[in-house]
């Protein structure tokens, strides 16, 4: 399931993406015809998997991650899927380590925040067992 349509911009500390998934009645994240704000924190996650994927570059293989913890999500909105056009999705890597990230989010519709919150990212899970 992909929800992103493009990578508006990046750097090694932001990436922002634009989506128009949330328009479509097939969204899979719908539940009973609608499309609730907090389905935006998998938009978010999205953007963050593309972020790893564009760091590793062409000289490494992404790392598989798991989005562990949400915290201090707000939500501005109800619901996403009754804004037309695009939507913004911003993350921003606020630090981190070889397996741990620790990201700002947020996502927006014309200049407006929908939902905003912190995600951990956890990479390579099966190398934290063994520690």
């Amino acid at each position: 399931m992909c929800l992103l349509d493009a990578v508006h911009d990046w750097s090694a500390e932001v990436i922002a993406c634009v989506a128009s998934s949330h328009t479509d009645p097939a969204n899979p994240l719908r539940a009973e015809g609608r499309l609730g704000a907090a389905n935006g924190i998998e938009y978010a996650a999205q953007a963050m998997a593309i972020h790893g994927a564009l760091l590793a570059g062409d000289d490494g293989q992404p790392r598989q991650g798991y989005l562990t913890s949400v915290r201090s999500v707000t939500l501005h909105a109800d619901r996403l899927d009754d804004l037309p056009g695009e939507l913004l999705v911003r993350a921003e890597r606020l630090s981190g380590d070889t397996n741990n990230i620790l990201y700002q989010f947020s996502v927006s519709h014309a200049d407006r925040c929908l939902l905003e919150g912190r995600a951990a990212v956890v990479l390579d899970a099966k190398a934290l067992s063994k520690e």
